[in-house]
């Protein structure tokens, strides 16, 4: 081939991706059920933030993958390394059956997840097996490192998913997926601002039992949330109790903070009924589909 031909074929080929990812709401609707990677920094992360959207979505036949970025082996007051590890992936299993999606553990050690070129191969081929249409993770501010680096690494990987020499022995996604944030509470350098908050009422029971099925984290005694959270009390039942509505409050908090958000989505008296959401923010780097394309691609708003 000569170096003319060569480069023409280059420049087809970057238009072909630019027009993916600028292609109209609407246009390219996924070939077969939608999919969807979420991304956590430790097997309870993307359960806590999605596992009700992630129910939802399943029902409806979209194809869900939770994938937990660290092992989560230092996540215990009582207990670490290789047997917590073990546990915690057990755990998020039977999650992932719970809410009838797959799930995935990296075995990176708890607390040493960094943003290093590795990973971010890591994360784009999990995004590119996976030929995600929207990929779900942190937000690059946070006071936990791993929480940090998950979202530096999910907007790393952002444009490269799509770019067909970055980790060529997966196949490129066919054109940019939407990536979201999880709703957090930090202020510092900026506030999360929700663009798409669903109810997650019709099979919010399915949450609950994921969180039931992380004792580790949501019903030991020496759990994180059992030794962290103020005022838990000492019976195991009245513990697992407590905790898990702390969990049902949080999410009730979301429908509550973001009451204006979900009127504005569902119109005012479904959006003023909806008692649990969970909530998201497009990120600015990845595929920009409009409000209108969201709701279609979001369960329960069509």
């Amino acid at each position: 081939m000569t170096r003319t031909a060569t480069i023409l074929t280059g420049l087809l080929a970057s238009l072909t991706i630019l027009s993916a990812q600028s292609a109209p709401p609407g246009a390219q609707p996924p070939a077969g059920p939608l999919r969807v990677i979420a991304f956590g920094a430790h097997p309870d992360d993307a359960e806590l933030k999605a596992s009700g959207v992630a129910a939802l979505w399943a029902a409806e036949g979209a194809k869900v993958k939770f994938v937990a970025m660290t092992n989560g082996d230092v996540g215990h007051f009582a207990m670490a390394g290789g047997p917590l590890a073990k546990r915690r992936k057990a755990e998020v299993a039977e999650c992932a059956r719970i809410l009838g999606i797959e799930n995935e553990v990296l075995d990176i050690h708890d607390g040493e997840l960094v943003p290093s070129l590795e990973n971010r191969k890591k994360m784009a081929r999990l995004i590119r097996d996976w030929q995600a249409d929207i990929v779900l993770g942190h937000r690059p501010y946070d006071y936990h490192a791993d929480h940090r680096y998950t979202g530096v690494l999910m907007d790393d990987a952002a444009v490269l998913v799509v770019a067909p020499f970055f980790v060529p022995d997966t196949p490129p996604t066919r054109r940019n997926p939407v990536f979201l944030y999880y709703s957090d509470a930090f202020q510092d350098p900026k506030p999360f601002n929700p663009t798409v908050v669903v109810g997650i009422d019709g099979l919010a029971d399915k949450k609950w039992q994921c969180v039931s099925a992380m004792p580790s984290q949501f019903g030991d005694k020496d759990s994180w949330q059992g030794r962290t959270l103020p005022g838990v009390p000492e019976g195991d039942r009245e513990r697992e109790a407590y905790l898990l509505d702390q969990v049902k409050k949080r999410s009730a908090g979301v429908a509550d903070q973001y009451r204006e958000r979900l009127i504005a989505l569902y119109g005012r008296e479904r959006g003023q009924a909806v008692k649990y959401a969970e909530a998201f923010q497009l990120s600015q780097y990845g595929r920009q589909a409009s409000v209108e394309e969201l709701k279609q691609m979001f369960p329960t708003f069509h």
